[in-house]
């Protein structure tokens, strides 16, 4: 909680602060890599460094937690951070890399406000900072213990043991342990990090979810390939494409992340897009497994049929639980998929049951557009979680 000192010196330089935020942010990384290069290189995720997202994720999370103090004091903060939380355990952040970025975001801030930052305005969003750092840090440590990782990371050897073409653009890779214990339980929905030694040396990571059953001797993950474009290519997709194979070896870390199926017995709606599906399907392999009896909406939207991958795995999945339907919409639906419906997914056309708890996975917009259908239509906020692959700028604008 803020202090009754400093609440009312954030709330009125919120809208100062707010407005600076790119430009503070942006000199943050600057200064950050300066000192420490070997951050960019081994931690940090280089593309998103290029095209600015993880820039824009950073001020929407502090411009987000400080609302969050001024608007509802008495609000744990576990829920706002939860995500940025497990995508740091996942990487291995460790504490005292708090007290780095505070130095040198507190330059930034500095530097960008000017005589804007008296002691009092420097002191009130010190206590920002650090109610925000704290509070991540210490539901970092609970989920390593929850995991047995160690703090910095606890990178495990797994070996590919079989590699997929699931389209032209990704593959799916079996992960095994080197060591011939069977891979660690994981909630279905879940994510590991997996770091590869790229050809200039740097160690990147990226998440990836877990597209198998709870409870598999091995793990499964789809890597999609980042093709360049509107922004750079995918370092770490393209490098999996191109290099890994059955009987290489990669670091993985243990599983996280906090969207994960529930164990209640209401309807469910299961909807992605695009890769967006990979969490959605150890959903189906959980629900399959037990013999659920849950009524279960599976959405799906992709390019075209051919771009969908587990196609097939999924419709097998779906015709396993009784109570489940599958609705299918292809850009370029051709003439392969009759049962599908041409354009983007428009929940509009489905009857959706009362109660129902929602899953979503998939590109911004289109998670964006469907959390909107689902709200005008009565169902809770509380009750529709999400995934975001990359930066979580879904405070952007949700």
């Amino acid at each position: 909680m803020l202090s009754e000192q400093s609440t009312p010196v954030v709330r009125a330089t919120l809208p100062v602060v707010g407005a600076a935020l790119g430009e503070i942010t942006e000199l943050f990384y600057a200064k950050l890599f300066a000192d420490r290069p070997e951050l960019l290189r081994d931690l940090f995720n280089r593309g998103n460094q290029a095209n600015g997202e993880q820039r824009k994720a950073l001020a929407g999370s502090i411009a987000a937690f400080a609302g969050m103090l001024l608007e509802h004091p008495g609000t744990r903060p576990d829920a706002l951070l939860g995500r940025i939380a497990h995508k740091h355990a996942s990487l291995g952040v460790t504490s005292e890399q708090y007290e780095l970025v505070h130095t040198h975001l507190f330059a930034a801030v500095e530097e960008v406000l000017g005589d804007a930052l008296t002691p009092e305005v420097a002191a009130a969003w010190d206590e920002v900072y650090w109610l925000m750092a704290d509070a991540l840090i210490a539901q970092e440590a609970r989920l390593r213990r929850e995991s047995g990782a160690a703090e910095g990371g606890a990178w495990q050897r797994m070996e590919i043991v079989e590699r997929y073409e699931e389209t032209s653009d990704t593959v799916s890779l079996t992960l095994r342990r080197t060591d011939g214990a069977p891979a660690a339980p994981f909630r279905a929905g879940q994510y590991v990090s997996v770091q590869v030694e790229l050809p200039d040396g740097a160690r990147q990571i990226r998440q990836y979810s877990l597209a198998c059953a709870p409870g598999s001797p091995h793990w499964r993950v789809t890597v999609k390939r980042v093709r360049g474009g509107a922004g750079p290519e995918g370092e770490v997709s393209s490098w999996l494409h191109g290099h890994a194979r059955a009987g290489d070896v990669l670091a993985v870390s243990a599983p996280f992340g906090d969207l994960w199926l529930d164990d209640g017995d209401g309807p469910l709606l299961l909807a992605s897009a695009g890769i967006g599906s990979t969490p959605m399907l150890a959903m189906l392999h959980d629900l399959a497994g037990r013999g659920s009896t849950r009524p279960v909406t599976v959405v799906h939207a992709d390019r075209s049929p051919a771009d969908h991958a587990h196609r097939e795995e999924q419709r097998r999945l779906v015709g396993r639980l009784p109570r489940a339907a599958l609705h299918l919409w292809y850009e370029e639906p051709g003439t392969g998929a009759p049962e599908a419906y041409a354009g983007r997914a428009d929940l509009s056309r489905l009857e959706l049951p009362e109660g129902l708890t929602a899953y979503l996975c998939g590109p911004l917009p289109f998670m964006r557009a469907v959390r909107g259908d689902l709200l005008r239509r009565g169902v809770p906020a509380p009750l529709v979680h999400y995934e975001v692959f990359g930066p979580d700028l879904w405070l952007q604008g949700a």
